[in-house]
Formats: structure tokens, sequence, C-alpha cells
């Protein structure tokens, strides 16, 4: 098997029943395998795969070990030389397959790739989770090509050339098998959000490019497990971005330079939990206090310096916040 396409499911026995079967057609002509891990539904999802599709590989988790750990174990079972790591509320394009892996198989030194991803129910719009790619900007705040902040982009072929990015989504990417066990694939403290940013700048820090090619494309729902005005996703979001720059930033700039853009962040953090209390939003602001609280928890400090020669894309000098604003005006 060269490609192994995996839904890492939790209680989305809809989406299954209206996405699974698109994909399945997708990868016929391909080496691929569709597969399906699940992180202990209580919905019946596992007997709905293996009744309607009994020819698709299961593998039923004992408990819910989010995003992260539930890929981290799934992939532990499955050998390919790519993996492909995709929601359960995204249908694809029929070529979608194919140009990803074409895409890999010609461009070694891209060690994950991701699709243009567009909106399910618009969809000349990009889907705001990976639009075409993402990076940060000089705080670590992340935005995409197709979207800043709130503001999604309509699709008008404005990012139709495949570009190194710093990220792209884990609602559907393609990595290396080779480099996902190179990196110990996810960093399991971030259960979800974010973890595939993680994943793909430490790729940048060992010499592979990430890449989005727009010529592939799915359309996703979005939030389809976890709503995106959830107060406990607001708190993995600030609580990860911090795990994020913690984890990357001093290889990438050196650790004191790292030190103050971390406190930066943290600054700006608690300018975003007053405005929220401001403005009548005291459960956000409490999902704030409790990320800060949580990373320190998790936290395992910054121990090492910048790795010399190293090239990383996708890291930008401004602010999107001002970007943002400036935009509206």
């Amino acid at each position: 098997m060269k490609t192994a396409v995996v839904i890492l499911n939790w209680n989305t026995k809809g989406y299954l029943h209206r996405f699974l079967p698109a994909l399945i057609e997708s990868c016929g002509e391909e080496d691929a395998e569709v597969v399906v891990a699940d992180n202990a539904s209580t919905d019946g999802s596992i007997d709905f795969v293996k009744q309607h599709f009994p020819s698709i590989r299961t593998i039923s988790l004992d408990q819910n070990y989010g995003f992260t750990g539930g890929y981290n174990r799934a992939l532990n079972n499955l050998e390919a030389e790519y993996f492909v790591l995709i929601n359960s509320d995204i249908e694809v394009d029929p070529s979608w397959l194919h140009i990803l892996t074409k895409w890999m198989d010609t461009h070694p030194e891209c060690g994950i790739c991701g699709p243009k991803i567009l909106s399910y129910t618009d969809r000349d719009k990009f889907e705001y989770a990976g639009a075409a790619g993402g990076y940060i900007d000089h705080f670590g705040y992340p935005f995409c090509r197709g979207r800043i902040l709130g503001k999604v982009e309509r699709d008008t072929g404005q990012y139709d050339t495949p570009e190194n990015v710093l990220w792209v989504s884990g609602a559907c990417l393609m990595v290396r098998a080779s480099l996902w066990k190179e990196l110990g694939g996810f960093d399991e403290r971030f259960f979800a959000h974010m973890e595939e940013l993680d994943l793909c700048w430490r790729a940048q820090l060992t010499g592979h490019k990430v890449q989005n090619v727009p010529q592939s494309e799915v359309y996703h729902i979005g939030g389809g497990t976890l709503a995106n005005d959830s107060p406990w996703k607001l708190k993995l979001n600030f609580r990860n971005n911090l795990m994020l720059l913690e984890n990357n930033l001093p290889a990438t700039i050196g650790s004191t330079r790292a030190r103050i853009i971390i406190f930066a962040r943290m600054f700006l953090d608690g300018c975003s939990a007053l405005a929220y209390l401001l403005t009548g939003r005291s459960d956000y602001m409490i999902s704030v206090l409790e990320a800060h609280k949580e990373f320190r928890t998790l936290r395992r400090g910054i121990s090492f310096q910048k790795r010399k020669g190293v090239q990383i894309d996708g890291i930008k000098k401004d602010c999107i916040f001002a970007r943002y604003l400036i935009s509206r005006v």
C-alpha cells in the first residue's frame, strides 16, 4: 500500500454516511486504502462502517485520545509510504488524492502537503480552518492564504500557485510516513487544535518543505465535532498556541528572542481576556485564563538554541491584527 487515507472519527456517523462513499471512490484507482479509526464513539459509528462498508479497515480505540493521541495510535498500526489525515466532514474532488500523491512523488523536498480547502456550503469561498495554506505572524497568530482572523476570501484563483507555507490544515494533509515516524507524530499535549501547525513547523526544522497544492481541492463543513464558538475550543487554541511557540521558536530564532515573543504574546492574550470581559463574554475570558494556567502546567521550558542552516517558510514579520484593521478601514 502506497497511501493510507485515515479518518479519525468521533461521533460523526452522519458525516461518514454522507462523505465516505465519494472518498472511497476517489481512492479506487490509486494504490491507497481508506481507514476509519474511532475515538471510542458512542453513536454507533464503527458498527455503521462495518455494516455498510465491510471492505474498509477499522481501528477501534478504547477511549477518546483526542486528535493527537487518536492519530498517533491509529498510524502506529499502519504501513505505507504516505499517510493522509482527513476529517469525516469533508467532500473530496475526484482527483484530489492523485494530485497530492503525484506532487509528493515528484517533489522529494516536500515532507507535508495539503490541498486547497473550500467551504462545503459556499463553494467559491475558502474554508476558515485551512484555506490555501497557512502562516503565522510575528506574535504567533496563525492565518491563511485566503483567511485573516474572521475575514474569509472568495476563491478567484488568487492562490492557485503551489506555495511553501508554514502549515497546512489537519483537516486534510498528506505526510511522508517516514517523516511522521521521525517526528514522533503529534505532540499529545495539544489534544486537539494547532497540533498540525506544530507538526509542520517541526518538519521544517528537520529540513523538509511544507507546501500547499491548490490544484487538489476538498470541501470542508468545519466545526463537525466542536462548535467554532465553543469556550473549550477557545481555551485549546490559546493554550496550544503558546505550546506551539515554545516548541519551535527557540530553534527558529534563538531562546532569548523566543522568550520575549512568548511573554509579549501572553500579554496580548491578557488584553484579549479583558476585551472579552468588557464585551460581556466572561466565559471566553475564563477560557483564556484557564489556557494560561494549563500552559504553565504542561510547558517543558526553553532549553535549546537556534538551529543553524535551516530556512523556515511562512513566518511573517508584521502583525495580522494591524493588517486586519487596516483592511477594514
